[in-house]
């Protein structure tokens, strides 16, 4: 009985973390700057290609740090770019996709303001912090941004893109720098790095990181809003899914991911998905770990510009078929470390379409809880067969008196 309850647990967790090689795999093409001889400006095409789709992610410092998701019904699908009219002061129109009408699902994220405040109180309590603790935020879309395809690997699929503010006048940026780095997949499997994400093929990663920047005072924590994109018949919500698989990332048991509640949907959604954890140093050991949390999404239509790379995809429909929503996301936690201890910040979080990457227990946790449940339940089985035993021999020596 032992052997087949052991053999079970086996097989249950050889079928719990073989799952992931059944699904899907894409070939993936970068491109940067496709039709444009130009480098002065980042445009990076990331064409995800495999059964029967196309997922586009179209990457830009046009502006703010901007990506468009594009999810289309043809591996044959391809990007088209108007350079001249995406540079003009109206680029409405200037990114489109061929054919046109193999677009299923489209969605965006743009990263505007990164904020600074004093928490002199150590709580780490971003929306709570009077006003007066706050220096003026960093404007994202002000940022001078290098040369991306000089990072661009193709053999990992990834590239970088590095700023630094260009008024910079406490001289901050003197020594550092902000920087998203992007990387796509074209299997299911999960990265090396911490907090060691679970990533499909359908989805890329991105890292957020502030490396070497001067805080304007003592006591500085950051936070970093991004403001998302979705059609007028619903609006993006936050989700908190808790987990208890913390062989990966220990002590933190929440996914937070960003989707879509639009009714009565016919098809997959993009979605935005993180571990509510950031870190304090590049290795991201658990010592440096920093839990961060999010704020609830709010409209922001009619009150931000618009990156060029959103206007230029959406044009006319913008405002009057989209909803733009900001949010807001801070690192950090009560009677923590602050900024100033490493000078570094990362932050990790995925950007694709479809259903998210579901944690499932690995090898390890599912041994350890075999072993907690299994050796109470055999010491209770052996303790059955020896008293069992003992009272066989008792009546077997038993003498009955005459």
């Amino acid at each position: 009985m032992c052997t087949r309850v052991w053999l079970l647990l086996l097989v249950g967790a050889l079928g719990v973390r073989g799952a992931p090689e059944d699904e899907e795999t894409r070939q993936i093409y970068l491109q940067f700057n496709p039709g444009f001889s130009n480098s002065s400006v980042n445009l990076l095409h990331t064409r995800a290609v495999g059964n029967g789709s196309t997922i586009h992610y179209v990457w830009s410092t046009i502006g703010a740090p901007t990506v468009l998701l594009i999810y289309t019904e043809t591996p044959h699908s391809d990007l088209r770019v108007n350079w001249t009219k995406l540079l003009s002061s109206d680029p409405s129109g200037a990114i489109t996709m061929d054919p046109a009408d193999s677009v299923l699902y489209s969605t965006a994220l743009t990263f505007t303001r990164i904020f600074e405040y004093r928490d002199v109180n150590n709580t780490a309590n971003f929306s709570g912090t009077a006003e007066k603790y706050f220096y003026p935020p960093y404007d994202l879309g002000n940022f001078v941004w290098e040369n991306a395809n000089d990072t661009l690997n193709a053999s990992s699929s990834s590239f970088r893109l590095t700023g630094v503010d260009q008024s910079d006048p406490t001289g901050s940026f003197r020594n550092g720098s902000v920087s998203f780095r992007v990387s796509a997949y074209d299997r299911p499997g999960r990265d090396a790095s911490a907090p060691r994400l679970l990533h499909t093929a359908n989805c890329t990663k991105l890292e957020f990181m502030i490396s070497g920047v001067q805080p304007r005072g003592n006591h500085s924590r950051f936070a970093l809003e991004m403001v998302t994109l979705e059609k007028k018949s619903g609006h993006k919500k936050v989700r908190s899914v808790r987990s208890i698989d913390d062989e990966y990332t220990p002590t933190i048991f929440e996914v937070v991911e960003l989707v879509s509640d639009a009714p009565n949907a016919s098809h997959a959604r993009g979605y935005f998905q993180w571990k509510s954890v950031a870190y304090g140093s590049v290795n991201g050991t658990r010592a440096d770990s920093l839990p961060c949390a999010v704020y609830k999404p709010h409209n922001m239509n009619g009150t931000l510009p618009v990156p060029s790379i959103i206007q230029a995809f959406y044009g006319e429909q913008l405002s009057s078929q989209y909803n733009l929503q900001a949010l807001n996301v801070s690192y950090g936690i009560a009677d923590g470390d602050f900024y100033d201890k490493n000078k570094f910040l990362g932050w990790s979080v995925l950007v694709g379409y479809g259903a998210p990457p579901r944690d499932s227990f690995s090898i390890l946790v599912i041994c350890i809880m075999a072993v907690a449940l299994g050796i109470p339940l055999l010491l209770l089985i052996m303790g059955a067969i020896l008293v069992l035993f003992m009272k066989k021999q008792a009546f077997t020596i038993y003498e009955p008196i005459n």
